[in-house]
């Protein structure tokens, strides 16, 4: 073939095999064309047609596949092919592979001598991959193209020509400032000139202030007026650090202004953008009224004090409308004070004047939506609101929902219910209609209540589960019972839908899946679904069986298919002894994926290798919950890989990322004289909580006697680290800092008592006497409003369901706070409990935890229910949720008929349950308890469910168990529990095959003939 070897490629072992490996490598020894072209995905070579399908899959279901290829494309192609096929191959092969394989030592084997058309031709691939590589690559491609582009240029004249500047396209942020000042004036000019240069200019994203400046003061040298409006359209990004301000006249002021909308995507400095956007609001403002300008000020209005909004007459607002419907960055109370002016212009809601405002939508009270046209409604909510449904508050969602639900026949309303909305429609609801048909679950989120009664009901409908399986939401809803009951061969046909979703799957739905399989097929069970089986199904896998163990796992999110920690600690063991302790290469780090965050520390300490740690640094930036020990571990890691912190490059320090919060404070100190620290300050909320940081990034001058007060750049930088200030600090804030900060200082969630109470005093300082604080102002508070006391709470106006519904996002409130902002609602908008709309109950959250039972009796069960699931996620004390659970009857029945749906939509009210409830309740809806519920249920009534119901928690309930509840069960109760944390069999007890006659389901490599 080709005169040279034929390749059965069909079922290489891509994750074995690794370049320089020749002898055991059959991509190595296959003829160098044939392979190229073959994984180059060309369709025919000459007249041998080739089935590609299973080769593609083959190569890229396993991790190591796609590095190998990567690899060899790299090592075979230019040798072997035209300059351009490889160009084209290597661009296909970097598009279905992870761009982490353009490690710098990869990089810098690139061919140095490429044809120009070549050269250009792969620089277009490696800029389009330019977001997707590490910072020490994106540098070493830099370097990759600076040789090749620097020899044609004599030593004395800068290489740096506008046609270069072209060709480096983003990497020109990493020119040196003295490689820029030396760019020739012609070339700069030359460069500007071209509508090219704007589009790159655009795409500067992690360009610095000093490299701005240097561009910007060439460009002015080349002969272009940087005051000239035409001028400043082509700057691109360079305008968010223009610093030509002396003697600026209005009308250039707006036209940077309108330039800026593009600042936010700046990676980093938006302090400094917010700064200069500031003093080009006043330069725009000179001699006019705010009313005047304000469609001309670009997205600088959201730095407008909520004050001077409010100031705004209805009619500029309305002018406006077209400029601030294009803004992001709003706070809440901004939106809320622009939506009013804009609607008492407007007068009518309507689907014309919504489809107007963009983001200020979500500004418009529960009840305006609630009193829109129908129709006009069910417009709105497939257009603008789509967009914004998870920027409204609980109480505007339910608004809009009553009404579209009570105004029209229901399978139409809940037809046009889409997105997220849909996951607002109760139960009860869904209840009474039953001529649903699959289209109704089209393009909507479910919850699982509402999968688990869809599922049922549309599987009336059909024989077939793919009908229902590959509406991928549904999959929520598939219970055990008809796992257990699909056939053989209908539950491997299908289980691609659920591999697919796994996301979905709740740890009990991966746990009958694994029974289902090993039944079905115990030879081909996925891997993975070991996990969640029994520990002994783990004990006899080993040898060839543990590189698709741990290429299936490391594919999952194991937090999400096992709770139990006891459980996770065994499969991590056996995690560890298929690495046999050690992780030598990039490839054992492919093949972990996933599996590398759960490393314990002695594995990332002893086991893994320097050249290994260079790929897993990447990998674990993004695990979530990293032990302290881990971190201690990777940090040691990072010194042996990088050298001492004084020696890091900006580019070393950005790869590292959150891990710089691992350095102590002279190792912090060191890196922040040579690399800007502050740029790295928002990594280390969380992590390091030392006040010297703020020495570190900033120089403080005396204020207020001689304490320290916060500054609005200072404020913006340090994000959640603002927490680091000191009461004595936070007192010291000036008026027009804390006006203009208020909503950012709420945000902040590491603040203590004491800093919050000081805030909420200069709050009072600021806005004058509680009662006259306006809805605006209590929503900007957000954290701060924890500190208002019950008599601070009785002197607000609570009228509105919006404001309230803004304090409840607040989650720590104590039950007195709760107490007053429920009493102060109830007062000030002059309703009674009886009276409380569904929107209402929604609004109040977890402030409906301080209702009396008395009270509790009297909520409209029309409305209750609406809400039932909203309020089956208060955690609120047994009393409360004992009354709400006879509510809950009113809507579902008696408890004792409850099924596995209505469990489920209830949540921790299904805690309120008494004993002789409990008892009565068939041992298969326990698994469909909400894990919160659990924790609720009272101990007394915990210990009076069967063993026969504890071992049908399933795994995620079981784990959820508390100390106590545990501490009041019998030995036949608490072995049941342990029957459900493992996982094992409880309802159809199959005979077994043993779990020694697990197999490797490992296909052996093939060699070449």
């Amino acid at each position: 073939m080709m005169g040279g070897k034929a390749c059965n490629i069909g079922v290489l072992d891509m994750g074995k095999s690794k370049p320089g490996e020749m002898e055991d490598a059959p991509l190595e020894t296959c003829d160098d064309k044939y392979i190229l072209l073959t994984l180059g995905y060309l369709q025919e070579l000459g007249n041998i047609v080739l089935d590609l399908d299973r080769i593609r899959e083959r190569i890229f279901q396993s991790p190591g596949g796609n590095r190998t290829l990567f690899l060899v494309t790299l090592e075979k192609c230019f040798p072997t092919l035209s300059s351009m096929e490889c160009v084209d191959i290597l661009s296909q092969v970097l598009q279905v592979s992870s761009v982490s394989y353009l490690q710098p030592d990869v990089i810098r084997s690139l061919p140095k001598d490429l044809p120009q058309d070549t050269f250009r031709n792969l620089s277009a691939v490696f800029k389009d991959l330019y977001d997707k590589t590490t910072a020490n690559a994106q540098r070493t491609l830099y370097d990759w193209m600076k040789q090749i582009l620097q020899k044609s240029y004599i030593t004395n004249a800068s290489w740096v020509s506008a046609e270069n500047l072209w060709i480096l396209g983003r990497y020109m942020v990493h020119l040196p400032l003295e490689e820029i000042m030396k760019i020739s004036l012609n070339e700069m000019r030359l460069f500007i000139s071209y509508d090219n240069a704007t589009k790159q200019l655009d795409t500067v994203y992690d360009i610095t202030p000093e490299q701005a400046h240097a561009f910007l003061e060439r460009i002015n040298s080349s002969g272009f007026d940087l005051r000239n409006t035409s001028t400043i359209y082509r700057l691109g990004l360079l305008v968010c650090f223009y610093d030509n301000m002396e003697q600026m006249d209005a009308i250039v002021a707006r036209v940077l202004l309108h330039q800026m909308m593009k600042c936010n995507q700046l990676r980093g400095f938006q302090a400094d953008v917010y700064k200069l956007k500031a003093q080009l609001l006043d330069i725009a403002m000179q001699n006019q009224t705010l009313n005047d300008t304000l469609g001309s000020l670009s997205d600088a209005v959201v730095g407008l004090t909520s004050s001077q909004l409010d100031s705004l007459s209805p009619e500029a607002v309305h002018n406006a409308i077209s400029t601030l419907n294009q803004v992001s960055g709003w706070a809440k109370s901004q939106i809320m004070i622009l939506s009013s002016k804009y609607l008492t212009y407007e007068k009518v809601l309507s689907f014309y004047n919504i489809s107007q405002m963009g983001a200020l939508v979500t500004g418009i009270s529960t009840q305006s939506f609630h009193n829109m046209n129908p129709k006009e409604l069910s417009q709105v909510i497939r257009g603008t609101l789509s967009q914004y449904a998870s920027d409204l508050s609980p109480a505007q969602q339910q608004g809009i929902l009553t009404k579209m639900l009570a105004s029209r026949e229901l399978s139409s309303a809940v037809t046009d219910i889409q997105g997220a909305f849909f996951k607002e429609v109760c139960l009860s609801d869904l209840w009474k209609e039953t001529g649903f048909n699959f289209s109704i679950v089209k393009e909507k989120e479910l919850r699982k209540s509402q999968a688990l009664f869809l599922y049922e009901l549309l599987s009336m409908k059909t024989a077939a589960p793919a009908d229902l399986l590959s509406l991928g939401q549904l999959v929520k809803g598939v219970t055990c019972q008809q796992i257990e009951r699909m056939s053989t061969d209908s539950f491997l046909n299908n289980f691609r839908f659920f591999e697919k979703n796994l996301q979905l799957l709740s740890p009990y739905q991966v746990n009958c899946l694994a029974w289902k399989f090993w039944k079905a097929s115990n030879t081909s069970i996925p891997p993975f679904l070991l996990s969640v089986l029994p520990a002994q199904y783990l004990e006899s896998l080993s040898g060839t069986s543990c590189v698709p163990f741990l290429i299936s796992l490391g594919k999952t999110e194991l937090d999400l298919m096992i709770v139990n920690l006891h459980k996770k600690s065994t499969v991590l063991q056996k995690v560890q002894e298929c690495l046999n302790g050690s992780i030598s290469d990039e490839y054992d780090v492919d093949i972990l994926g996933n599996l590398i965050c759960h490393l314990p520390p002695a594995i990332i300490r002893d086991g893994i290798s320097l050249r290994a740690m260079a790929i897993a640094l990447h990998q674990f930036r993004f695990c979530r919950q990293l032990s302290h020990e881990q971190k201690t571990e990777i940090k040691y890691k990072l010194t042996e890989l990088y050298g001492i912190p004084k020696n890091w490059t900006a580019q070393t320090t950005q790869d590292i990322g959150p891990f710089v919060a691992l350095l102590s404070k002279d190792e912090l100190t060191v890196l922040h004289k040579s690399l800007l620290l502050c740029i790295f300050v928002s990594f280390l909320q969380g992590d390091y909580k030392r006040s010297h940081l703020l020495s570190l990034c900033f120089d403080f001058f005396p204020d207020c006697t001689g304490i320290t007060a916060p500054s609005s750049d200072e404020i913006i930088k340090l994000a959640d680290a603002n927490a680091f200030w000191s009461v004595q600090e936070l007192q010291c804030l000036d008026t027009d800092t804390f006006t203009k900060n208020v909503e950012f200082l709420g945000t902040v969630m590491s603040f203590n008592r004491s800093q919050l109470i000081v805030l909420k005093e200069k709050a009072k300082q600021v806005w004058g006497a509680l009662p006259s604080w306006k809805s605006y102002h209590i929503v900007s508070l957000g954290r701060i409003a924890l500190a208002l006391n019950e008599s601070e709470i009785e002197a607000l106006d609570l009228s509105s369901i919006d404001t309230v519904a803004a304090l409840s996002q607040q989650t720590e409130w104590t039950f007195v706070q709760a107490k007053s902002i429920l009493q102060e609602f109830l007062e000030d908008s002059g309703q009674t409990v009886h009276g409380l709309k569904s929107f209402d109950l929604a609004g109040l959250g977890a402030n409906l935890c301080a209702l009396n039972t008395t009270d509790i009796k009297t909520i409209k069960t029309t409305e209750f229910s609406a809400v039932i699931g909203r309020v089956g996620l208060l955690p609120c004390r047994t009393t409360v949720l004992e009354e709400f659970k006879k509510m809950a009857e009113s809507v579902f029945g008696i408890a004792a008929g409850w099924n596995s749906s209505i469990i489920q939509e209830i949540g921790t009210i299904a805690a309120g349950l008494n004993e002789r409830e409990f008892k009565a309740l068939d041992k298969d809806v326990m698994p469909y308890f909400q894990p919160a519920a659990i924790r609720h249920i009272p101990d007394e009534v915990f210990k009076e469910l069967s063993p026969e119901q504890i071992a049908n928690l399933g795994p995620e309930n079981a784990a959820m168990v508390t100390e106590s509840q545990r501490n009041h069960l019998n030995a036949l109760q608490l072995q049941s529990l342990q029957l459900a944390l493992d996982g094992a069999r409880t309802s159809v007890q199959d005979t077994q095959t043993s779990a020694s006659t697990i197999r490797s389901t490992h296909t052996p490599a093939s060699n070449c003939e």
